[in-house]
């Protein structure tokens, strides 16, 4: 039997290959460290010779591109003025790389590739960390925890928040039935119980703010659009001044005390307080991409030490704007923020303005998933991690022009038959790729 050649870069007609290809990304993403770089080539040999079946179809206009790469760029320029400039110039080229299998992907996967995709993914990364993981002691707290196959709790963590909410996403969002649904409910257990072995805390609360406010958004979008912006936004009100209420009662301190925690995060504050004095050096321009955490370098030998970071590697100041000004400096800060929040502000925006789309519902949870951590973790600032893979596929559908289609039933779980024969053609509009 021949294939055509196109099917293989057509949204919606290579949902075989597209979920397996995800599927090994996401494994590549989570243990490059453990394979090498044999797994880095198989990555880049997944999504880069897309390009020669039809490069205007797989590469697109970059030109609408520009606010995307805009920090990428940067981040490859900081080897001017960079401490470690060999160092900045490796990873600011793996970075770019990155980056642009993430839209070639974001071209040539639709958002159900997408769901599926990283339900088996993420559920291979978790077999494998169950079998071949181990636990660690935390001499700041003083505490084991199951770390799997990572170096750190929240890296299995994150991995479970994601295999929690794309199986969510799968049968609430997307509808999904068969053996897809099977596959979301056994995934989803599976992340849910590695999660709690995990005992991270900052995926349990980000994962179960994500999931509320996916909720609630399915909710504002039974209403016409016009009604949604006024709920969205009296929402927004009374969410902000309870939050104020919560902190100013002290319930900050009972939410981390139900995990363990104290007042200073398990040290992340002093870490916090360290970066903006580091950040203080050059606050322009930084130091430089990738350029802070380098053996033999005094401040970052300092705090491998007082943190008992023996391997002196895989450290950073948890949270990704004091990471990014300390090694883009102002410029950088601004170029990440911008991507970060007008990757989430534009599928707000979609997900309240237009007809329900199941594809903006479903990246609208990834954009807030992702803002959320980026005060505690630096998970979009790397190359070849999941994060900032998720990303950048986010930030690319924006691109894409959409056009008005007749509403579809909402739930999906309601009716499967129609919804199921709507969804694609939705997803799949003549021409909208090229």
């Amino acid at each position: 039997m021949r294939i055509s050649k196109a099917s293989l870069v057509r949204p919606g007609a290579n949902d075989v290959f597209g979920t397996f290809a995800l599927a090994l990304s996401v494994f590549v993403f989570a243990y490059s460290a453990r394979f090498g770089q044999v797994s880095i080539l198989a990555y880049y040999g997944l999504w880069l010779p897309l390009v020669l079946v039809d490069y205007r179809k797989v590469l697109g206009n970059y030109a609408s591109y520009l606010w995307i790469l805009s920090f990428t760029i940067f981040a490859c320029l900081t080897i001017f003025w960079s401490a470690a400039p060999s160092l900045s110039l490796r990873t600011g080229i793996q970075y770019l790389s990155h980056v642009v299998c993430a839209l070639i992907a974001m071209r040539t996967i639709d958002i159900r590739t997408l769901t599926r995709g990283m339900i088996a993914g993420v559920a291979i990364v978790l077999l494998y960390s169950l079998l071949f993981g181990s636990y660690h002691y935390d001499p700041l707290d003083g505490t084991y925890s199951f770390v799997g196959a990572f170096a750190s709790k929240n890296q299995l963590g994150f991995y479970a928040s994601l295999g929690i909410y794309f199986a969510f996403a799968a049968v609430f969002v997307l509808g999904e039935r068969g053996l897809w649904m099977g596959a979301a409910g056994g995934g989803g257990l599976l992340a849910a119980y590695c999660l709690l072995m995990s005992q991270s805390a900052t995926s349990v609360l980000t994962t179960a703010a994500v999931i509320g406010l996916c909720l609630g958004m399915r909710a504002i979008t039974t209403l016409r659009p016009a009604s949604r912006k006024i709920l969205f936004t009296a929402a927004s009100v009374f969410g902000g001044v309870a939050a104020v209420a919560i902190i100013y009662a002290g319930g900050i301190d009972m939410i981390l005390g139900a995990f363990g925690k104290d007042s200073t995060l398990t040290g992340r504050t002093y870490l916090w307080q360290q970066g903006i004095e580091a950040a203080k050096a050059s606050p322009l321009v930084g130091i430089g991409y990738q350029a802070y955490w380098v053996q033999g370098f005094s401040e970052a030998e300092r705090l491998w030490e007082e943190f008992y970071i023996g391997s002196r590697a895989g450290f950073h100041f948890h949270n990704t704007f004091i990471e990014t000004a300390v090694e883009t400096g102002f410029i950088g800060l601004v170029l990440l923020t911008m991507v970060l929040a007008m990757t989430f502000f534009g599928q707000l925006k979609r997900l309240l303005s237009e007809d329900r789309d199941p594809e903006s519902m479903v990246l609208f949870g990834v954009g807030a998933l992702l803002l959320v951590r980026a005060f505690v973790e630096i998970d979009i600032l790397t190359p070849y991690h999941i994060g900032s893979f998720l990303l950048y596929f986010t930030a690319g559908k924006l691109t894409i022009p959409r056009r008005r289609v007749a509403a579809l039933p909402w739930p999906p779980q309601l009716h499967p038959a129609p919804y199921g024969r709507a969804f694609t053609p939705m997803m799949q509009r003549p021409g909208e790729n090229r």
